[in-house]
């Protein structure tokens, strides 16, 4: 079967079924392999067993090594091959150094051979080594100025020389970015050679799929003392479990197919199972310790998510404390995308200098999203946070059951502070309070948008800034559809990595007025995430999201906001129908969506994909990682943390937002396969509130969708919601978006 037997379909790829053919491999049984939700810890051999001693590391790391080539880059020679003939092709000097072109050819079958650039300061070494790829020449300049033998050898797209090799090794399975580690290696063999050269003090550095191979170089190769790694993300750095289609990233789908001969096609099995890799690439970073390690992140780099490094960097850490070198590894947070600067470049010489006791550049550890609830729990909110009553008390008498379902839920998203209204707009006309252009810039904002389609700039409520998307020629009132986006750290609601249009530009095409915006802690907003509960320790940020989208609301039925906005922005937006307000949320936007429409009837629908599974059920031992991930992994409601090892008690649940939205029109999309829920547990659920809408006589009710499809927002489903959203509007006696 295509896809190599897939329980559902995923997108062609022409080189994985040709491997499937060369190769006769099968399927790995699913069944047999423990689920890891979150990384498999380095510290913990693969059957569970932890490491206890210096042999025992030793042993795990081996294992390590083994499964990365097994699932990520194959196999590499037995043996390595001698260097048995030295050209020197050019040789001159350059402001104070030596520089030469050499060919080094290998006692192979084809005598493989490659070209590096080398050179060597003036003076008495022996001087540290550097080396880098051919693309990064001027990386090799500035390491030069700062005394180092530097070599550019040819492992990068602008010039590969490793074809040879693989041909010399047919019975080799390695790829790319792994020949490329390799090479880097050969020409290290050379270099030490040299009597400047100095063995113990050898680096190296790249970026992006440069970056990862400088990871791997440095895994297999424990002469290299140090290596910076910048900007590598999926594979190199993100491991694939929190860089999948989920998080609009570059996914372990998306690289097997578009970039197949990167990796081993062994990964393109576990498309959607991701949790099933017996390892994940943060097991680099377990092979490198206690070496020095330096991961270099754009805070805003749409090939990688700063939650995803950080996830790996902190298991990194435990190997590194476990070896006696806590301080070897650190991440270096840069503004920006995935661009590099001559600074930064710098500031990875002053990491080699660190390292090698050349100088003493301070590298302060900086952490953006790891939640210490323990703290958050001993401290005056985590102990003022009693649970809230499940009816029956005091305080709750004379209340009906809606309302004392709304004090559950917000005693789970926390005590929110006073807040006032703000209209919106463009803060009464400031300019100063504008969305910069700059930031639309760096989040791509006007990437892929259609002539169709107009994009406003708009800001409302607690300082947020966000786009209005809409077509230009809409004359009819136009219902809104508020989008809220899924775990996409790095670039907020616009994504990264999408085969097809961008939501909220097919919707607007569709006649929709549609509203996005980053939610704290997420694109450009990153900042105001770092420190939220030091500023709210009584909130959360899912509370704080939630009060988000009412602002947005606000905003929306303000009047006279959208009368004024020709007169503001000089801008013609057609009329919205504010009774015509949806949410459309996938993954951590269909939570939101639904907490806030439970809690505000404003919104007149939700559309929740792959947006929750019950937390009642959702304990430590299923395959999701369990509540864990809301009230630590992602720290979006400490408060639910009170209640681990004991779900069943938690005060409020899906259950009750479902029977709070209804009888509103609510659309739920549960793909069979997400590893992130519980299908049969969310089907339960939904069943369960059914009768709330059925008694309540609407039309159309609750809608509930299981797809036979992993955790994705593809354009199917795009049109999954439109067609939900007409009929929405035909039962309502509306214009229907697209009129």
């Amino acid at each position: 079967m295509k896809n190599g037997m897939m329980p559902y379909t995923i997108p062609p790829s022409e080189a994985f079924d040709n491997w499937l053919a060369e190769t006769g491999e099968t399927a790995p049984d699913m069944a047999s392999l423990r689920a890891f939700p979150d990384l498999p810890p380095l510290l913990s051999f693969y059957d569970g067993t932890p490491v206890a001693s210096a042999d025992d590391w030793e042993r795990r790391k081996a294992e390590i090594k083994q499964l990365l080539c097994h699932y990520f880059l194959g196999t590499f020679p037995e043996t390595v091959p001698a260097l048995i003939e030295l050209e020197t092709l050019a040789e001159g000097e350059e402001r104070g150094a030596v520089r030469r072109e050499l060919r080094l050819t290998f006692d192979t079958v084809n005598r493989a051979s490659f070209r590096i650039e080398l050179w060597i300061p003036e003076g008495e070494g022996p001087f540290p080594v550097f080396l880098t790829q051919a693309n990064h020449r001027r990386w090799a300049l500035s390491l030069l100025s700062r005394g180092y033998i530097v070599c550019v050898y040819p492992g990068a797209d602008a010039d590969d020389q490793t074809a040879a090799f693989a041909e010399a090794y047919p019975a080799c399975d390695w790829r790319l970015i792994a020949r490329r580690a390799w090479l880097a290696s050969r020409a290290l063999d050379y270099v030490l050679t040299l009597p400047e050269a100095d063995g113990d003090k050898v680096a190296i550095a790249g970026h992006s799929r440069n970056g990862k191979q400088s990871l791997i170089a440095a895994a297999f190769d424990e002469r290299i003392r140090a290596v910076v790694s910048g900007s590598s993300g999926s594979a190199g750095i993100c491991p694939y479990r929190f860089v999948s289609e989920s998080t609009f990233q570059e996914s372990l789908e998306f690289t097997t197919r578009v970039c197949p001969t990167w990796f081993h096609p062994r990964l393109r099995w576990f498309t959607g199972r991701e949790h099933y890799l017996p390892i994940d690439i943060h097991g680099l970073l377990g092979l490198i310790a206690p070496r020095s390690c330096l991961l270099s992140v754009a805070l805003n780099d749409g090939c990688e998510s700063p939650y995803a490094v950080e996830r790996s960097y902190a298991a990194g850490k435990e190997v590194y404390a476990y070896l006696g070198e806590p301080d070897a590894l650190r991440m270096l947070w840069r503004t920006g995308g995935h661009e590099i600067s001559g600074e930064d470049v710098q500031k990875y010489a002053d990491w080699f200098d660190r390292a090698f006791a050349r100088g003493a550049a301070d590298f302060p550890e900086r952490w953006l999203y790891r939640f210490d609830w323990s703290r958050w729990r001993s401290s005056p909110a985590g102990q003022a946070s009693l649970p809230a009553s499940a009816g029956g008390d005091d305080a709750s008498a004379g209340k009906d059951d809606r309302e004392r379902r709304r004090e559950r839920v917000r005693w789970g998203l926390g005590q929110a502070p006073p807040g006032g209204f703000e209209r919106g707009g463009r803060f009464h006309g400031s300019a100063f309070c504008s969305e910069p252009a700059h930031k639309h810039l760096l989040l791509r904002h006007d990437e892929g948008c259609p002539d169709s389609v107009a994009r406003l700039s708009v800001n409302f409520g607690d300082s947020i800034g966000g786009n209005l998307y809409f077509r230009r020629d809409r004359t009819a009132p136009a219902p809104v559809v508020i989008w809220l986006h899924p775990y996409s750290h790095a670039t907020g609601y616009f994504g990264a990595y999408l085969d097809q249009p961008r939501v909220f530009h097919f919707l607007a095409e569709q006649g929709c007025v549609v509203l996005a915006f980053d939610q704290i802690g997420f694109g450009g907003r990153w900042e105001e995430g770092e420190r939220f509960y030091e500023r709210y320790p009584n909130w959360s940020r899912l509370g704080k999201m939630v009060r988000d989208v009412q602002e947005a609301v606000d905003f929306l039925t303000a009047e006279p906001t959208f009368g004024s906005m020709q007169r503001q922005f000089g801008v013609e937006v057609p009329a919205i129908d504010p009774q015509r307000i949806y949410c459309l949320g996938y993954s951590l936007g269909g939570a939101i969506g639904l907490h806030a429409a439970a809690l505000d009837e404003r919104i007149a629908g939700v559309a929740s994909f792959s947006g929750f599974t019950p937390m009642r059920t959702d304990t430590d031992v299923k395959p999701t990682g369990g509540i864990r991930r809301l009230w630590e992994w992602h720290s979006l409601q400490p408060r639910l943390g009170l209640y681990h090892g004991r779900e069943s008690e938690l005060p409020y649940d899906y259950d009750d937002l479902l029977t709070l939205v209804a009888p509103r029109p609510c659309l739920l999309v549960s793909p069979l396969h997400d590893r992130e829920a519980d299908t049969a547990d969310v089907t339960a659920c939904v069943e369960r509130v059914r009768p709330a809408w059925e008694q309540a006589g609407a039309n159309p009710s609750l809608t509930h969708v299981v797809p036979n499809d992993y955790n994705r927002f593809t354009l199917e489903q795009q049109q999954q919601f439109l067609h939900w959203l007409r009929g929405v509007d035909a039962a309502a006696g509306a214009d229907k978006p697209g009129k």
